[in-house]
């Protein structure tokens, strides 16, 4: 009898050993297919199966980013956002059986309340890979199509950044503009070059006062009781040429050689010194 005593002593053990075994021993996680969940105020909140240690992606609608979030539980949860605006998030339980809520609040105002419970403890070995969260209301809905009233603080950083290079760069800018503004009136005076000769007395009855050039343009200045319409000659041939007349100053866009000014009988021939004839 003895001898049959320890053997059945011995088969219990071997028996509960395994079972304590097989009841501990966590079965391997397997992520399932994405699926989508319409949030809504008025109704409980969808529930998210994470997987321990396991990425759980939610995905806001392509409209929107994330804002802000909270979360009731950060210390057996990891939530990512990323360094970027975007409309992900990245929720990882730390410890078996955690549950807590998430709380997203997006950049056009729209609220989403998921309730997140790790899953490793079920008999049912699947977990959320990836989770598109919609909006049931459709007060959310219309928001959709407007224009964001949040500005997640990783996008505010970027645009002041962005301001303040901008301003940088046009205060930069506008302090060459000035130093070539300034170099340009230090430099001009010697571009000018007064050396074209007239009949100063028909000049002086038609008003003629001066006529000069620089680099790009020729000027004549003088007071006329009427605009003197203004000739250009070349091989001795005249012929009308474009001018801006202003306050008694002719401005032409180009390098004037011979010409004259003339009104009615009355006529003021010029010529420039050392130019062709």
């Amino acid at each position: 009898m003895r001898p049959t005593l320890v053997v059945s002593f011995s088969l219990c053990m071997m028996l509960t050993v395994g079972q304590l075994h097989a009841a501990t021993d966590p079965h391997p996680l397997q992520p399932a297919a994405p699926r989508t969940v319409i949030v809504s105020e008025a109704e409980t909140p969808p529930q998210v199966r994470a997987g321990l240690l396991q990425s759980t992606l939610i995905v806001l609608p392509a409209e929107e980013k994330v804002a802000n979030v909270f979360a009731g539980d950060t210390v057996n949860w990891v939530f990512d956002g990323g360094h970027v605006a975007s409309r992900f998030i990245s929720v990882k339980p730390k410890a078996a059986n955690a549950a807590t809520d998430i709380h997203i609040v997006s950049d056009h105002g729209n609220e989403y309340t998921l309730a997140l419970r790790e899953v490793s403890g079920d008999s049912d070995a699947h977990f959320d890979s990836k989770v598109f969260v919609n909006p049931g209301d459709q007060a959310a809905k219309d928001r959709l199509a407007q224009l964001p009233v949040f500005v997640p603080a990783a996008e505010l950083d970027k645009a002041k950044q962005e301001a303040a290079a901008a301003k940088t760069a046009h205060a930069a800018e506008l302090k060459t503009e000035q130093t070539k503004a300034e170099q340009y009136r230090s430099e001009y005076p010697g571009t000018l070059h007064f050396d074209y000769t007239w009949d100063e007395k028909k000049g002086k009855e038609l008003g003629l006062q001066q006529i000069w050039h620089d680099d790009k343009f020729t000027y004549l200045r003088g007071v006329f009781q009427e605009t003197p319409a203004l000739y250009e000659v070349k091989d001795k041939k005249p012929s009308l040429i474009n001018f801006d007349f202003n306050g008694g100053l002719y401005t032409v866009p180009k390098l004037l050689d011979n010409g004259y000014l003339a009104i009615g009988k009355q006529k003021v021939e010029f010529h420039r010194v050392g130019g062709t004839k």
